[in-house]
């Protein structure tokens, strides 16, 4: 699935040092700051400090084989200890009183600064997608409120780029629905109903974008276009069927003739969105057998429908593309709740008292020196494997 789906770049972070020797007063406060360390040996690395505990856990991402599991026990760790920098023991409702002593930097997407594959990874693919929109609807709905910094429009944290992120998750992860249910050989009136419903999100996606600087969102918007255009294609495709069953040929004819169209539309987009230049890697989806294996379906279909209508049915072809008025009653993707873990244990009120903030270096070192520069993250080259058209066994 790798270049199957679009992906803005990896967010970046300047390197944190969590220096905060002359504020702690007592062993509680530093066992606190250490404790960071055990997330990066509970992955069986070695560390030095904290800074490379931090970064050893930002290195997951890029980790070809990391798991979910490894993922969420890193992160859990991780924020149960960043809890206490962000809201006061024993009261989630009132800052914590280091709220303001950690500053971090990072890049901003936009603007700068496949193969076959089991049943179980499918499945994995498909609430990891639900998980992650989970997330950005949690961030969006109970922490980006509370940044110290305003969002700025257009920066990865505004509400238009975040709902475009949850939407896409959902489209993205009804995608794999879809595969199972055709290789499943599920009714055309399901396929085709998911497949609306699917296509129907990546408008939206693309609509919530639609207020963005072209110059930062054309390639991100361009595939939310042709994902639109393709899985509208497979809804008349399979609505033809649908409507072929039911004797309806004419209809049919129309149908097929309107996803006929619409796959070359989609096929054009394909074109468009390799040569549109914007951050993130290039998805290739055109090249995916299961991209190609749409087209071979809708000219399969409309040269059976024409024979049948030839032989028997003689009905006439409706001038208009029947409309598509499809709800899917199963199949369907919301976000997964979102929390995040409980404070670490390591909080308490004598540890918090620990920290002496009357002690915190006067010249605020903490802070990130405006000239340094955040590199960019580098993602793993992933080369796609023999391509069977997405099926999954």
């Amino acid at each position: 699935m790798t270049h199957w789906f679009h992906r803005n770049p990896l967010k970046a972070t300047a390197p944190v040092s969590f220096n905060y020797y002359g504020m702690i007063t007592g062993p509680l406060a530093s066992k606190i700051c250490k404790s960071a360390r055990r997330i990066a040996s509970l992955l069986s690395v070695d560390v030095s400090d904290l800074r490379s505990s931090r970064t050893r856990v930002l290195e997951l991402f890029t980790d070809l084989s990391c798991n979910p599991e490894t993922m969420k026990n890193a992160a859990d760790l991780y924020f149960s200890l960043l809890q206490g920098f962000i809201n006061s023991v024993g009261d989630s409702t009132q800052e914590s009183k280091l709220r303001y002593v950690q500053n971090f930097k990072w890049t901003d997407t936009l603007q700068g600064h496949v193969p076959s594959i089991t049943e179980d990874e499918a499945k994995e693919v498909h609430r990891s997608l639900k998980i992650a929109a989970g997330i950005f609807k949690h961030l969006k709905e109970s922490h980006i409120p509370k940044l110290l910094t305003p969002v700025e429009k257009g920066h990865d944290l505004e509400a238009r780029l975040i709902d475009a992120y949850i939407i896409q998750c959902q489209a993205e992860a009804q995608e794999v629905t879809i595969a199972r249910a055709i290789e499943l050989k599920h009714a055309p009136g399901l396929i085709a109903a998911l497949a609306y419903e699917t296509a129907s999100f990546y408008q939206k996606a693309d609509h919530t974008l639609s207020s963005l600087e072209p110059a930062y969102s054309a390639k991100w918007r361009k595939y939310l276009h042709l994902k639109m255009c393709f899985y509208t294609a497979y809804a008349y495709c399979y609505h033809g069927q649908t409507l072929l069953a039911s004797d309806k040929c004419g209809e049919a004819i129309r149908s097929l003739q309107e996803a006929e169209k619409l796959y070359a539309e989609a096929e054009a987009l394909c074109k468009e969105y390799g040569e549109t230049k914007g951050p993130g890697p290039t998805a290739k989806p055109s090249g995916h057998l299961f991209f190609r294996k749409l087209g071979s379906l809708v000219r399969n279909t409309l040269d059976k429908c024409q024979r049948e209508n030839g032989f028997i049915y003689f009905q006439k072809i409706p001038t208009e593309a029947p409309q598509l008025e499809l709800k899917a009653n199963y199949g369907l993707v919301e976000p997964v709740p979102f929390e995040f873990p409980p404070m670490s244990a390591h909080w308490t009120p004598e540890a918090l008292a620990a920290f002496d903030l009357t002690k915190r270096p006067k010249d605020d070192s903490v802070k990130p020196k405006p000239e340094e520069e955040v590199k960019p993250v580098k993602e793993p080259d992933i080369k796609p494997q023999k391509d069977t058209g997405c099926s999954v066994s």
